[in-house]
């Protein structure tokens, strides 16, 4: 599982079939970015829990389910270092 920051949701109106109509969001983690399937339903602005490779299948749906990377949870406090 990794901390991220919720900064913006990505558009993409021609993908697979088993890509669904699941949100998709950009999150930082660090200084690198990377594109989440969204199964809780957050905002930009929002520090986010994710978790990659077979639990982010797991955690989108389906083992089927071509992610790698699935917010699963929002974190309503954290106090950041």
């Amino acid at each position: 599982m990794k901390i991220c920051q919720v900064e913006k949701p990505l558009v993409a109106t021609h993908r697979i079939g088993e890509l669904e109509h699941r949100r998709l969001q950009v999150v930082r983690d660090g200084s690198s970015q990377q594109v989440a399937v969204d199964a809780v339903g957050c905002t930009p602005g929002d520090w986010v829990i994710c978790v990659g490779s077979s639990a982010a299948r797991e955690a989108a749906g389906s083992k089927e389910y071509p992610s790698d990377l699935t917010i699963v949870g929002i974190i309503d406090r954290w106090e950041e270092d």
